[in-house]
């Protein structure tokens, strides 16, 4: 069976296969699996899911990682996890590009972190706090784009990713009958307040950014009775870390005015943090190269800015002298990322690991 098989042998398994975050407990065996028959030098955790590989000999470090875990959504009515993502996809390149680099000979170690947690927006964090990018130069990701992004047959060296924070609030007032509202203490109106604010927080035109409600939940099965309590969640993106620290904090300042206004109290907690790209122009610089090496011309595209966010951008905040850069792959994946039944051309697959183990080699062999 040669490489490009494997790899598609490799992505079958994954898919069938998911596992939510930070319960990848057989993905992390099959990956050890496929890497002990591969020869492959690895480590697993007893702490936490996820695997770390090497190849190759010398004094540098040049990394690569690939997330491992799956979605929890509704599929077909059935709440399952489900690897709408694509991270089964990226596990199998990335693995695909081992099985190329293992061909030939490098000129410093191949390290590859297989992460967990990557939906939770901390997974990236509990891999840096093991040493898994200690002394690493250039480090690259790797992930399928959305058809509105890049067409099958396109690459981009660089994503731009946004960065995202997720607040959780409960408003705590006192529950009154439908008819005496006056005794009671409405989260309703709070509530409503809330969602007409964050639509009137407004920063530069030429800045991405919003914010809006993802959950709300209120009342009971008594419709005469007036909720004193209810929950929210909100969503908050921004294209840089700077806009997203300044709409964080108009955020609370305003839902703390509004629990003052309506004489109740709101507890916030904000979660899940996930930094905006600093993207390494060096280490673009080399996934540009891949891609037209390993493709031709006509395969490359211009790096892509989106608004989703990947906690990769830790790894940059915790060493910004870390060169890095996640390569995007077209693949006329669709309807999109994250949709239940996402799908997209396996003909991808075996591109971006070449074009991957491309960029690595590449960076292998740098003088510096």
């Amino acid at each position: 069976m040669d490489i490009k098989e494997k790899i598609a042998e490799w992505f079958a398994h994954f898919h069938a296969h998911p596992e939510v975050s930070w319960k990848e407990v057989k993905t992390t065996a099959k990956l050890a699996e496929i890497l002990t028959e591969m020869g492959v030098g690895h480590h697993t955790f007893d702490d936490v899911t996820g695997v770390v590989a090497e190849i190759g000999e010398g004094d540098r470090i040049i990394a690569v990682r690939a997330d491992i875990d799956a979605l929890w959504q509704e599929v077909g009515g059935i709440y399952q996890a489900n690897h709408s993502c694509g991270h089964d996809a990226n596990m199998a390149m990335v693995l695909g590009a081992l099985a190329y680099l293992k061909q030939e000979e490098l000129n410093s170690k191949i390290r590859f972190i297989f992460q967990p947690a990557e939906e939770k927006g901390n997974g990236a964090n509990s891999m840096i706090e093991r040493g898994a990018i200690d002394g690493v130069s250039h480090l690259f990701g790797v992930h399928l784009r959305p058809q509105e992004e890049i067409p099958f047959g396109k690459v981009a060296p660089a994503i731009h990713h946004g960065a995202a924070l997720f607040l959780e609030g409960k408003i705590m007032g006192e529950d009154a009958h439908g008819a005496r509202p006056q005794q009671g203490n409405n989260a309703l109106d709070p509530l409503f307040a809330i969602a007409q604010f964050i639509k009137t927080i407004h920063f530069s035109p030429y800045e991405a950014y919003s914010a809006k409600l993802t959950k709300v939940q209120a009342g009971g099965d008594s419709l005469n009775i007036i909720p004193g309590t209810a929950s929210f969640a909100i969503d908050t993106r921004a294209q840089s870390n700077t806009v997203l620290n300044e709409l964080k904090e108009r955020i609370s300042e305003g839902i703390e005015a509004i629990g003052k206004l309506h004489h109740v109290e709101i507890e916030m907690v904000w979660s899940d943090y996930t930094p905006a790209a600093e993207v390494s122009e060096g280490a673009a610089s080399l996934a540009a190269e891949a891609i037209v090496e390993t493709l031709g011309e006509e395969a490359f595209a211009p790096a892509i800015i989106t608004s989703g966010s990947d906690d990769f951008h830790f790894y940059t905040i915790h060493n910004p002298e870390l060169k890095a850069a996640m390569i995007g792959i077209g693949a006329d994946l669709g309807p999109g990322l994250h949709h239940p039944d996402m799908t997209f051309n396996r003909e991808a697959l075996d591109m971006g690991a070449r074009v991957l183990a491309s960029a690595l080699r590449k960076a292998s062999f740098l003088n510096e």
